[in-house]
């Protein structure tokens, strides 16, 4: 026979389930802003010392700031926004092999498959493409879980951006070779330009492209390179083409057609940028996944 222990007598504790430890770290909200914040105070900061003191020494703080700044603080963006259920690992290591494999692969392909011509940018455009959702598939050859639209879009921009990132800083070293204030004028300018037009440019075609192929991704993991895909490809492929011929790949052309240059030149910039947007935003809005993020 048993009897109730008195009243007020210490009662043995029996602890309760314990939560595991979330997979992957968390990130808190608003990092973006800060980086972005404080990385333009101190790119700016940096600029000015430099350019008063003439100190190359720093250039080597200077150009990387300018390289990673808007790249990382849209990368931060997509997984706070749109990307915290795959993971910080999946993210990192989509705009690493992004940047990495992808910089790596096209100075490769385009150093000896590329002959300098006026058709150029119609085949710098496709080895660049094919090699970023290469990079985007190899990152995720294991993740087999990580499908659908809104992935791809968050995930392939990553690999965009990461990219755009290692492309702008070897593009500001050449800047930075010319002597003499010219040369950090040019540096400060190739920063500028492709820190304004990363967003508009890499990032863009391949969120579109990424989108789509994991659209089409198996459950079993396996890429399936359809017809789907294949039209995706070729639309950001072409994006990419207009993109560069704009951008100095053409030749000077003749005087009769010089007005037609001018437009091209001027509202290529503009359109591609336009057409890009529009693009991605239309698998956004019809994906429901894409719809329940905040």
């Amino acid at each position: 026979m048993t009897h109730p222990p008195p009243p007020g007598a210490p009662r043995a504790r029996i602890p309760g389930p314990q939560q595991p430890p979330p997979p992957y770290p968390r990130i808190r909200a608003g990092l973006w802003r800060r980086w972005l914040g404080g990385g333009l105070a101190l790119w700016a900061l940096t600029t000015l010392v430099t350019y008063t003191t003439a100190d190359t020494t720093l250039l080597p703080t200077l150009i990387p700031l300018g390289g990673f700044l808007l790249p990382v603080t849209f990368v931060l963006w997509a997984y706070e926004r749109h990307a915290r259920d795959l993971g910080v690992s999946a993210v990192l290591g989509c705009a690493l092999a992004g940047g990495a494999l992808g910089v790596l692969g096209a100075s490769a392909a385009e150093y000896h498959l590329i002959n300098p011509s006026p058709w150029t940018f119609a085949t710098v455009g496709p080895v660049e493409e094919t090699l970023k959702l290469g990079a985007l598939m190899f990152a995720l050859r294991r993740l087999s879980g990580i499908r659908g639209m809104r992935a791809g879009l968050a995930l392939g921009a990553a690999v965009g951006f990461g990219f755009a990132a290692l492309e702008s800083w070897g593009h500001t070293l050449e800047a930075a070779v010319v002597p003499g204030d010219a040369g950090l004028r040019a540096l400060l300018g190739a920063e500028l330009l492709r820190g304004v037009l990363a967003p508009l440019g890499q990032g863009l075609w391949t969120a579109v492209a990424g989108g789509v192929l994991l659209a089409h991704r198996r459950p079993n993991g396996r890429f399936r390179l359809g017809g789907p895909v294949l039209g995706a490809w070729l639309g950001v492929c072409l994006l990419h083409a207009l993109w560069d011929s704009a951008h100095g790949y053409l030749p000077r052309p003749a005087a009769a057609v010089e007005h037609l240059f001018t437009v091209f030149s001027v509202g290529g910039p503009v359109l591609v940028p336009l057409l890009g947007i529009a693009w991605v935003c239309s698998p956004a809005r019809r994906g429901t996944s894409w719809r329940n993020t905040p």
